[in-house]
């Protein structure tokens, strides 16, 4: 049951402002970086959904497989008749395995893509036609206002694909935080993090043999060219991707192939042959170490 109401636009948030300050910035930064967040438009989103099937992107079929393994553990934990609010959902694909399980009252999709937000509710809702749909288009990176409808009901947070490791361990940490002020008191989070493995099955799971996700990468330029104002040569610029061994973590970013000068909002951009746009983490945790997020 989505709930289509004419107050409904007003949970969408608008983005387009911290997006512009933080392309501005990041790129102004030495070294230059821009929050993975911005990777997400209905491009981006489309792409990433496409990495998820690739046979080296190892994490979404393996957190299928454990979550299908465990619902009925983990609702036997929650109990019946908590909201699912759902942070970055994505395609939602993974949200029917836990939605069959745990006899959800509602069930609130998070995304920052709203468009791609939309329609991925639409298909949920078909498989649950009684189930009551609220989404919410908004960095869940800072405390949202979830719908009033849901007020005074239990809550699961439900924050699966590592991405948690897209962020560094104080970040990580504050996220968390801004997590449970939105969820509210006696919530509760599932999460999905990744361990750290061997190099040879975590780099192509980042830099796929078919170019899906060095696609997923390049987007963003051609988003803040066509969103920004931009004069960025996209083809001037390739898919890199790095272990930080130090860190624990694959770093993605976007290099220079040959010096260039570029345009954003206005302002006047260069930058030299082999220079690097910092675009995404992924940290990789180990058996204890993910115990320095709680």
């Amino acid at each position: 049951m989505l709930l289509c109401r004419n107050d409904q636009q007003s949970l969408f948030a608008e983005v387009d402002t911290t997006f512009r300050q933080d392309v501005l910035k990041g790129l102004s930064f030495r070294p230059r970086t821009i929050p993975a967040r911005w990777l997400y438009d209905r491009r981006g989103s489309e792409l990433f959904e496409a990495i998820t099937a690739l046979p080296e992107y190892y994490p979404t079929r393996t957190e299928r497989s454990i979550l299908s393994y465990a619902a009925s553990e983990i609702a036997a934990l929650i109990g019946p008749n908590r909201v699912i609010v759902e942070f970055g959902s994505g395609s939602s694909a993974k949200t029917p395995i836990l939605l069959s399980e745990v006899s959800p009252a509602a069930y609130v999709p998070i995304d920052i893509s709203g468009e791609f937000l939309r329609e991925s509710v639409a298909e949920v809702s078909d498989a649950f036609p009684d189930l009551p749909i609220f989404p919410v288009e908004g960095d869940f990176t800072a405390t949202l206002a979830l719908p009033e409808a849901i007020s005074g009901t239990a809550r699961l947070g439900f924050f699966p694909g590592s991405t948690i490791g897209n962020l560094v361990v104080p970040d990580a940490v504050d996220l968390l935080r801004v997590m449970a002020a939105t969820l509210g008191a006696g919530s509760m989070l599932l999460i999905g993090i990744d361990r750290i493995k061997d190099a040879d099955i975590f780099l192509p799971a980042y830099n796929d043999a078919c170019g899906v996700t060095a696609a997923f990468n390049l987007n963003l330029l051609h988003r803040i060219n066509r969103e920004l104002a931009g004069s960025v040569p996209v083809d001037a610029f390739h898919h890199a991707v790095r272990w930080n061994d130090a860190e624990a973590r694959i770093e993605m970013h976007l290099e220079a192939a040959r010096d260039v000068d570029f345009s954003v909002d206005g302002r006047h951009f260069s930058m030299a042959k082999g220079e690097t746009i910092h675009t995404e983490n992924s940290l990789k945790y180990g058996p204890r170490d993910a115990r320095v997020l709680m």
